[in-house]
């Protein structure tokens, strides 16, 4: 990065030329008066290589031309014609609808269902208050693309890779969380580190010996894609008490990178926490316990066959039921709305919300404890700590 901000940096061509055969010297840039000085003769007259080459670029329209007289002949224009004026047809009239309702994108988990404006219009706030949309038209296309994204998100098995086990992971990532939070990290950057490494736990062979390096590299690719300033390669390698080496990281950055084919899109569980929580108008402390409960999930192997809008979803209905704060009949209306966001199963709510009382009733006990820690803190309201959690009796009817 020192070297590409030095000003010599981009004059090296001229000290390279230097060195080479006249025959082998670069053709000098094109530039606006290297363009002008051209005459027009030249630039008139096509030399007999650029003549065949246009040949050859015109072969494949007359095929073209050819195949669309047979097409007219058997009727197979009329055909297509017909198709495309139906689909035209079938766009136009769904774009024609009232003014008080939409229609529902074919998202996974959502109805077909006609939605209301009160809702688009919380949606597009909620959007652009959390900068997830910088335009509110724009605003239900993103949303829906994010709902379509994150089925492949969930994984279709939380079974581990043979020699490996839950408790093993769950230390792992207990301690990714610690090293995340001492360097200030936004959690988004979290989220997308444990995904990257369930995704390569999945795809590629993982060795227990070389399991730790696996994880710090999923941290240090998701720092490069979510943070303005990542760590040094040299900081990660020190706080793994050096027993891996610069070059064996950046060897593992590379195997995680082909075999997720430079794939690193992700709906992140916390986009969509947040926007169900500003749609329902819930209290700071419901969001807080929510996040806590939601950051509860990544220690839990059978939490990754889950959707990240479900997660979400049962993490900010735990938190309000467990804290039952009183809301006014405005509230309980704006919760209904973002209820009606994520048409999630009550069996599949319940579930998870199974998993998320279990591990909070023993987070305190627990060997891995930062993010109950982690959640213990004046910042983020001391949701770990609280009495009203650790007595509540909504989580042990859950469990």
């Amino acid at each position: 990065m020192q070297a590409m901000a030095r000003a010599s940096y981009c004059d090296a061509r001229a000290t390279l030329d230097l060195y080479r055969k006249p025959e082998e010297k670069r053709v000098p840039l094109k530039s606006w008066d290297n363009i002008c000085h051209v005459s027009k003769d030249r630039r008139q007259q096509p030399d007999e290589e650029e003549e065949e080459e246009m040949k050859i670029r015109r072969k494949p329209e007359t095929e073209r031309r050819k195949q669309r007289r047979r097409l007219g002949v058997c009727g197979g224009i009329d055909d297509v014609t017909a198709e495309i004026v139906e689909t035209v047809k079938i766009c136009w009239s769904q774009a024609e609808l009232s003014d008080g309702e939409e229609q529902l994108s074919r998202l996974r988990g959502v109805s077909l269902a006609p939605v209301p404006r009160p809702l688009l219009r919380a949606l597009e706030e909620a959007m652009v208050t959390l900068g997830l949309s910088y335009e509110r038209e724009y605003s239900w296309d993103i949303f829906s693309a994010m709902m379509r994204k994150q089925s492949s998100c969930a994984f279709k098995s939380s079974e581990l890779p043979r020699g490996f086990t839950n408790y093993m992971r769950a230390i792992l990532v207990d301690w990714l969380i610690q090293v995340h939070e001492s360097f200030r990290c936004t959690e988004e950057t979290l989220y997308l580190c444990v995904h990257l490494l369930n995704s390569s736990m999945c795809l590629s062979k993982v060795n227990i010996p070389t399991f730790q390096l696996l994880g710090m590299t999923c941290l240090f690719v998701a720092c490069k894609k979510e943070e303005c300033l990542f760590p040094e390669s040299t900081e990660l390698c020190f706080l793994m008490e050096n027993c891996f080496t610069r070059k064996q990281l950046l060897r593992m950055e590379r195997k995680v990178l082909t075999c997720l084919k430079f794939d690193l899109s992700y709906s992140q569980p916390l986009h969509f926490l947040y926007i169900v929580h500003t749609v329902s108008q819930c209290s700071q402390q419901v969001l807080h316990l929510a996040k806590y409960f939601l950051e509860l999930t990544l220690l839990d192997i059978e939490c990754i066959v889950c959707e990240p809008a479900q997660l979400a979803a049962a993490a900010l209905c735990l938190a309000r039921r467990v804290l039952q704060e009183r809301s006014s009949p405005e509230a309980e209306e704006a919760w209904t709305r973002a209820v009606s966001l994520y048409s999630v199963s009550e069996s599949a709510l319940c579930r998870i919300k199974r998993c998320m009382a279990r591990a909070a009733l023993r987070a305190e006990n627990s060997e891995t404890q930062a993010t109950f820690m982690k959640y213990s803190i004046p910042e983020r309201m001391e949701v770990s700590i609280n009495s009203t959690v650790l007595g509540s009796r909504y989580l042990l009817d859950c469990v």
